[in-house]
């Protein structure tokens, strides 16, 4: 799949899977060379094959970065109706998961902009207990560069896509 002819693609199917999960995963390698997956539910995709999230809470992503700064994101549309009529039509109509390879940048405060787009994103827990545990004194992103997509393959269930 190319990433640059389908990049608005690959962000409406990562918004979609942010939709039905509320998180993606983030795969790093420690220094042993062991994997190690973050769920983060504050990735944005930007319209230049690149994107950020929001560093607050995880502490393993960026001590791995230092190490190796390659990073590959799994995104699934775990949205039971999108599962149910694809197995009832024995085909999904769209991928239900991608996988994107990027490389680390910098950590970097947000920018207003960033702000907006994160709260816009959370405002639906705002009367919530947590919301303001989570989602309060968000200050810095990671940028995240991506080079590649892969997409998932489910033999008959995909092979049409």
């Amino acid at each position: 799949m190319d990433i640059i002819k389908k990049w608005e693609n690959i962000r409406i199917h990562f918004r979609k899977s942010f939709f039905s999960n509320l998180h993606v995963s983030i795969a790093t390698v420690d220094q042993n060379k062991n994997p190690h997956v973050t769920s983060i539910g504050t990735l944005f995709l930007n319209k230049n094959q690149t994107g950020f999230y929001f560093e607050k809470f995880t502490k393993t992503i960026p001590k791995n970065g230092v190490l190796n700064p390659n990073i590959c994101i799994l995104g699934v549309n775990s949205s039971k109706l999108f599962w149910l009529k694809s197995l009832w039509k024995g085909k999904f109509s769209e991928y239900p998961a991608l996988k994107l390879f990027g490389t680390l940048g910098q950590r970097k405060e947000a920018t207003p902009q960033q702000l907006r787009a994160l709260s816009r994103r959370v405002r639906f827990t705002s009367k919530l207990k947590g919301h303001k545990y989570l989602w309060g004194d968000m200050k810095y992103i990671r940028e995240i560069t991506f080079s590649r997509v892969e997409k998932i393959n489910l033999l008959n269930m995909t092979k049409d896509l």
